[in-house]
């Protein structure tokens, strides 16, 4: 009897929203072969990983067995699904395969990273499918908001797998691909094993709308405001970009484009062709001497992120362009959860100089990307597979995704980070857990979420930090020891200076130690720390970290 299997295991983007990577594999345990899915990225926030400067899957388990990865298939270009593939690409060294817009970016990626361009490979749209060892996969077109999102439909020895990725339901996205019911009724009706499928819009209970409704209404907002107006969308999504410029040109305004970002998506998108008749845009400079109440701003920074041309102009002048009183912000975008901190921050600025800030609360200007619970229904109905696997959401949405499947008649399973699922048979088995951890982007440097680096930073950015210093020839103390303060008060409760206070009690340790004690380094370190901690606490009611530092020098 064959051991061969078939798996599924995710290594990011399922339990969270965010740093996708998903793993399948067909073959004997441990002689498997395996495709990837996707390499995303996760932004960090300072509350859990300060300093940080972007964070992606932990990818040990992959990296061990990188010489039976057959590929690496990238859905779409978001970076939480490919904005990992330039720091990661050196440690899999697999190809990756894309289609033409998506392998623009990660292509770039590659390259500012080092990596060997020639590893992109670009794919034709379904029908057309690319082998790789036992797998065939094909890139099937589905609407989200950013241009030439793919579903993969994944043939295996035991079966077909659809892997949606990120998806809508739009017949009128506008740019990009439209929801082909058809399409995927001839893809799924000789069987699929397992759907594996987004759940991010799980709980939203109305049918998602379409790109096209959101023009009218932005035309109408930005025709009837006086002064400039400026707006904010996710720079991915070009057909929002595209709208918001329209209206700009239909109330007669010029158009600029602000932000790093803003600019490369629409240059890649006229490049690859799925971007045309882009209206004309006019350059920072040239706003500068146009009528404010002749131009609009598209701006980049809709999360609120610090050095976004939005929060620039929320806190002055940017590249020489300023917000007045009587100005319009638009944020044609939603507000990702954890978040709103940011984008609060950047409303309250525009509000104290006067400008009128206008949000999507009311559902007018902008609608998701992601397929709300009636469009997951109408995937359901229209693929019937044996099997549906939630992923892309946090843990409460692949439950609740699980739960409709179950209500469709459809066997489901609940796989975080880190399960692999067996799908050889007609339901789901869970067979294996691994460490599915973070991998932190510090700097340069790539460190794993355990290695004890942020958290360090973490505790000293709570408890302050002391620096002590000794100097010693042989057994005798040279002077009196030194202390530097890091993010702690001057002065404590006896209201003199923590430094002196510190000094002063080290000074007596040292002094009425024992040969012993000062004889051996590890012994005094671990004194004197303690001595600063009591101290502190004393002091300034905080228990700090310490660095104690013994220089010896030789007679």
């Amino acid at each position: 009897m064959s051991n061969e299997r078939l798996i599924y295991l995710p290594l990011g983007g399922a339990g969270e929203i965010g740093m996708n990577a998903y793993v399948s594999g067909w073959g004997a345990p441990d002689n498997d072969r395996l495709i990837v899915v996707d390499l995303g990225v996760t932004v960090p926030e300072m509350e859990g990983s300060p300093g940080v400067d972007l964070i992606f899957a932990d990818v040990e388990w992959l990296e061990a067995r990188a010489d039976r990865i057959e590929g690496v298939f990238i859905t779409h270009a978001h970076e939480d699904h490919v904005g990992a593939v330039g720091h990661l690409w050196h440690r899999l060294r697999a190809p990756i395969y894309a289609r033409k817009f998506t392998a623009h970016h990660a292509a770039r990626k590659l390259s500012e990273h080092g990596g060997d361009e020639k590893a992109i490979k670009v794919v034709d749209v379904w029908p057309a499918t690319t082998k790789v060892g036992p797998f065939t996969v094909g890139f099937a077109p589905i609407s989200h908001s950013i241009p030439e999102s793919s579903s993969l439909v994944i043939d295996t020895p035991a079966g077909r797998i659809v892997h949606t990725g990120d998806f809508k339901l739009d017949k009128t996205p506008l740019v990009g691909e439209a929801w082909d019911p058809e399409l995927w009724a001839g893809i799924a009706k000789d069987g699929v094993k397992a759907l594996v499928c987004d759940s991010t819009n799980v709980f939203s209970p109305h049918a998602g709308r379409s790109e096209i409704t959101v023009g009218p209404e932005i035309t109408k907002l930005v025709s009837a405001a006086k002064g400039m107006v400026i707006a904010t969308t996710f720079a991915s999504n070009v057909a929002r970009v595209k709208t918001l410029a329209e209206a700009g040109q239909a109330a007669g305004r010029s158009v600029c484009l602000l932000g790093r970002a803003m600019k490369r998506m629409v240059e890649a998108s006229i490049t690859t062709g799925v971007l045309t008749d882009f209206p004309v845009t006019v350059s920072p400079e040239e706003a500068g001497d146009i009528p404010r109440e002749n131009l609009m701003l598209l701006v980049t920074g809709s999360q609120g992120e610090r050095r976004a041309a939005s929060a620039g102009l929320s806190r002055g002048k940017y590249l020489g362009l300023e917000a007045k009183e009587g100005d319009l912000f638009l944020f044609s975008s939603k507000t990702i959860p954890g978040n709103e901190r940011g984008v609060n921050r950047i409303i309250n600025a525009f509000s104290e100089k006067g400008v009128d800030v206008v949000d999507d609360s009311q559902g007018h200007y902008h609608v998701s990307g992601h397929a709300n619970r009636p469009d997951l229904d109408e995937m359901h109905r229209v693929i019937q597979p044996q099997i549906v696997i939630p992923m892309h959401g946090e843990h409460r949405h692949l439950r609740e995704h699980a739960k409709l499947a179950a209500s469709n008649g459809i066997a489901s399973v609940v796989a975080p980070n880190g399960t692999m699922v067996e799908l050889t048979g007609n339901k789901p088995k869970v067979v294996e857990y691994i460490e599915a951890g973070r991998t932190y982007l510090d700097g340069s440097v790539q460190i794993g979420a355990m290695d004890g680096v942020v958290r360090d930073r973490i505790r000293m950015a709570i408890n302050g930090h002391v620096l002590v210093t000794l100097i010693m020839e042989d057994n005798d103390v040279l002077g009196d020891p030194w202390v530097e303060i890091s993010g702690l008060p001057e002065t404590g409760r006896s209201k003199s200076a923590l430094v002196d206070v510190l000094e002063e009690d080290l000074g007596q340790l040292v002094g009425r130690a024992k040969r012993r004690t000062l004889s051996n380094d590890e012994a005094l370190e671990k004194e004197m720390r303690q001595v600063v901690r009591k101290t502190a606490q004393d002091e300034i009611g905080k228990k700090p970290e310490v660095t104690v530092v013994i220089s010896r020098l030789s007679a």
